[in-house]
């Protein structure tokens, strides 16, 4: 007896194509979710070894630099010590600023929120007489009702303030052994791998080593123009804590795309209540400016060499990196994606 003819399930190629590429984009979700997990279960570890790294890629040109004259160690010991000692003096040097304006900022911000006050009693807002008075008794009331809570939270701050030092103590004490030998062991490392793998681990390696150095050194470089042009123009408006608020720029464009207009959003508060809203409008054009000429001028000059990922890449891996591991995920996302983009070039055009 003959079987019949037997009829084959045909896919449409569209519906192929769609699965094919649905299945590798679930994959590679995977990937980054898991990868930013296990940065949010060891962050501290995470963050230890990702700042000892954005310190090596700071300062080994540097040492380098310095070992043509002395021996290797004392050069890293040079640079590493240079750049603590400038580090701390930027610091006191805020801390300074800040403690000569205390008795100027007082007044300013008393006569501000009065200012504020009027402001919002006239129209369109026409907010009540004493509201903002009754807000402040209200807010000092829950203070004083719930002292423990308050008490419990700076507790815990002092318990942060402690993980702070030991992930920078932590994060030195790598920086060292990464600038003084970095190369050996990587050397060694490749070493321990089969045959067959070490020149895709040596091509990948030195491929995202390259990517993460010119992100780190491009993202320096836009932070310090978006600081140097905050401080000019808070300095020109007269803003009260112009190089503070000058010094927040600078480590909240770290984050791409949202650092900066919240370190702005922050100015302009200072400015509403110093100031009054002419001059915090002012500040507020400056996040539409500043973000323009990050957007367009700074990061196709500086970043397009070392970091080639569409805004909307940039975008969601900012976002998802918050969300998957806090601020830390947030700050190493975009070289982490860079880097991850960079490997899988390298790859391609070696044929591995």
């Amino acid at each position: 007896m003959r079987a019949g003819p037997r009829h084959e399930l045909r896919v449409n190629p569209v519906l192929r194509t769609a699965a094919a590429y649905a299945w590798r984009i679930l994959v590679v979700g995977a990937a980054v979710y898991a990868a930013f997990a296990v940065l949010g279960r060891f962050h501290e570890i995470a963050a230890a070894v990702f700042l000892g790294l954005v310190v090596t890629a700071v300062l080994e040109p540097v040492a380098n630099l310095l070992a043509r004259r002395m021996p290797r160690p004392l050069a890293v010991a040079v640079a590493l010590i240079g750049s603590i000692v400038l580090v701390l003096g930027v610091l006191s040097l805020v801390g300074e600023a800040v403690a000569g304006e205390q008795g100027r900022l007082e007044k300013e911000f008393s006569d501000g929120l009065s200012r504020i006050e009027q402001w919002l009693e006239r129209p369109p807002f026409q907010l009540a007489r004493g509201t903002l008075d009754h807000l402040q008794s209200r807010i000092g009331q829950f203070l004083s009702g719930h002292r423990s809570t308050v008490f419990s939270t700076a507790v815990s701050g002092l318990g942060r303030l402690v993980e702070v030092v030991t992930v920078m103590v932590l994060a030195v004490f790598c920086s060292v052994f990464f600038i003084h030998s970095g190369d050996r062991q990587w050397q060694w490392f490749c070493a321990q791998l089969p045959e067959t793998a070490r020149g895709r681990v040596s091509t990948a390696g030195r491929a995202a080593w390259q990517t993460f150095t010119g992100y780190t050194h491009g993202i320096i470089v836009v932070a310090a123009t978006n600081a140097v042009l905050v401080g000019l123009a808070l300095f020109a408006l007269g803003v009260p804590l112009a190089l503070p608020l000058a010094l927040l720029e600078f480590f909240a464009a770290f984050v791409p795309l949202i650092g900066s207009p919240i370190a702005l959003a922050v100015a302009a508060v200072v400015a509403l209540a110093a100031k009054g809203p002419v001059v915090a409008a002012v500040v507020i054009a400056l996040i539409v400016i500043i973000g323009q000429i990050e957007g367009h001028l700074l990061h196709p000059l500086v970043m397009s060499w070392a970091v080639r990922l569409h805004p909307v890449v940039v975008a969601l891996s900012v976002i998802g990196g918050a969300i998957a591991a806090g601020v830390l995920g947030a700050v190493v996302a975009v070289p982490l994606v860079s880097v991850a983009w960079s490997v899988r070039q390298a790859l391609r055009q070696a044929g591995a």
